[in-house]
């Protein structure tokens, strides 16, 4: 990066009002930065330049704004492989160490607004898909702390929840369509195994109901993480958690078992179950008993479980 003396740094005072449009060409040539990307350190003003699409970011798992926390939160870049903290990330992190203004910016392309001057308040990691709807990866996600504006209510889907949810473990119903993918993937399209499980839950939900119990599912948000968890099934007369997988595969089940420990370290239920659309082989059936857990398939008009005692008799 090429160095600039303080002259040439005080002949160029940032003149943008917190709400000022402005071209992003325009805006590179007077203060310098790249003139594409979401991160434009400049060598030419002491300043870091990003810019965030809410909108088109959103759609992609990047839930750039502001959060229940008062911060502006902005994913950082890269678009394969986990990201770190390199080129225009670290220009984040490092700003005020290498003396540089953080400057915000709604818009990525033609005209563009100045939000106002943050400085860094952390950073954390999340799950986003890479570019083109491709695989799960780790992105960097600043936290940032507005220097002349005030903080404003979160606007973004994921923003709202969290402003909602005010316990680890909330309870919500049964039909309700938000999965984990809604707030991590949420441009991705269901696979057709995924709408077998939703079918089979929601089955096996109106044969318990008709049996007189109780159903719902937990959205469960672990201390620390921005991305919360969803079970899908838990029915409390019985004091049982079930994860749903749309077919039997020894993947599928190794998947549901690790799903089930996961979710149970806040759900706390007694018990635990896989719901499959068939009767698995036997090897599948040691191995779900090998980690303490049933087994849930139709059969008939009924169910069946490879623990007798765990579902209603018929």
């Amino acid at each position: 990066m090429t160095e600039v003396s303080s002259a040439e740094h005080e002949a160029i005072e940032w003149d943008l009002e917190p709400g000022a449009v402005i071209e992003r060409k325009q805006l590179h040539v007077k203060y310098g930065g790249r003139t594409q990307g979401g991160i434009g350190p400049s060598a030419k003003t002491p300043n870091v330049m990003i810019f965030t699409d809410p909108i088109a970011g959103e759609k992609h798992g990047y839930y750039d704004g502001w959060m229940p926390d008062g911060l502006f939160h902005y994913s950082g870049e890269g678009q394969y492989g986990d990201q770190r903290m390199l080129s225009g990330n670290a220009s984040i992190l490092n700003h005020e160490a290498e003396g540089r203004a953080l400057r915000v910016f709604q818009g990525a392309r033609g005209n563009v607004t100045y939000l106002g001057r943050f400085a860094v308040a952390g950073w954390y990691e999340a799950d986003a898909p890479e570019t083109g709807d491709g695989p799960l990866r780790k992105v960097i996600v600043f936290r940032l702390r507005p220097l002349d504006i005030p903080a404003k209510h979160p606007g973004t889907k994921l923003g709202r929840l969290l402003a909602d949810q005010h316990e680890t473990v909330t309870e919500i119903d049964i039909e309700r369509l938000e999965t984990e993918k809604t707030f991590v993937d949420p441009n991705r399209e269901p696979y057709e195994a995924e709408r077998r499980e939703s079918k089979l839950v929601l089955d096996f939900s109106a044969y318990l109901r008709a049996k007189g119990y109780r159903v719902n599912r937990q959205r469960i948000l672990p201390e620390g993480e921005t991305r919360p968890l969803l079970t899908d099934l838990y029915v409390p007369d019985l004091d049982v958690l079930i994860e749903a997988k749309g077919s039997v595969t020894r993947e599928n089940m190794r998947m549901a078992l690790g799903q089930l420990i996961d979710y149970n370290r806040f759900v706390r239920a007694k018990y635990q179950a896989v719901l499959l659309p068939s009767k698995p082989r036997a090897d599948l059936v040691g191995l779900a008993n090998a980690a303490g857990q049933a087994i849930i398939w139709p059969q008939g008009s009924g169910y069946q479980c490879s623990d007798a005692d765990l579902l209603p008799h018929p």
